[in-house]
């Protein structure tokens, strides 16, 4: 069993690092992470709503985090937002390797005014989303005049399906679309920053399977 602390198993561990391009005749997307950083980001997908909410998740996942995204978005922000998520979910599983030595769960709690949500992940390696709780309503409303409410699940669903995360989102309560938005992607980043960190208790890979 390592006595070493989760910095030092980091530093000793391979980079956790990756970067991706996708292009398509909808979108393309350039992205850089790495998940051992310290929550700096750096993005520009043509949708702003949508950059505050990836610049929380890293900032509150403490992962660093470039993006730079073009698509067609005079027609809808569906395909630009769609694809970055999907890049996300493709660029996390690949930094994070074979996952040995690393917490795997996390479980957060977070208010936004208002709004409250709790998210669980789970680096299981079977992509897997529950996603509950928000009012009625809520995936017709435009988040600056832009982002559709219905975004902010199909974005956990690429995430989840392309890094291969279990991942259950539960809006508790809120009254205004961006808080709740927000306190979603704020909930998804702190227990995300929970599972991707190494424990200094684990041995290997975190499974009786001995795969993830």
């Amino acid at each position: 069993m390592s006595s070493q602390s989760p910095a030092a198993q980091s530093s000793t561990a391979q980079a956790r690092i990756a970067h991706l391009q996708r292009e398509t005749s909808e979108s393309s997307i350039d992205l850089t992470i790495n998940l051992d950083g310290t929550g700096v980001s750096d993005i520009h997908t043509s949708v702003p709503f949508y950059d505050h909410l990836l610049t929380a998740f890293a900032k509150h996942s403490l992962t660093d985090l470039t993006v730079r995204a073009s698509g067609d978005i005079e027609i809808d922000v569906h395909h630009t937002v769609e694809d970055v998520a999907i890049v996300l979910g493709l660029a996390i599983r690949q930094a994070l390797g074979d996952k040995s030595g690393i917490s795997r769960y996390g479980d957060a709690l977070v208010p936004l005014d208002d709004a409250l949500a709790q998210a669980v992940v789970d680096i299981s390696g079977r992509p897997y989303l529950v996603h509950t709780g928000e009012p009625a309503g809520f995936e017709f409303h435009l988040i600056g005049g832009h982002f559709t409410g219905s975004m902010v699940r199909h974005v956990f669903e690429a995430i989840a399906f392309n890094a291969a995360l279990t991942v259950h989102v539960t809006v508790l309560g809120g009254r205004d679309p961006h808080h709740i938005a927000e306190a979603e992607f704020k909930a998804f980043a702190r227990a995300f920053r929970q599972a991707k960190a190494y424990d200094p208790l684990v041995s290997g890979i975190p499974s009786t399977k001995g795969a993830l």
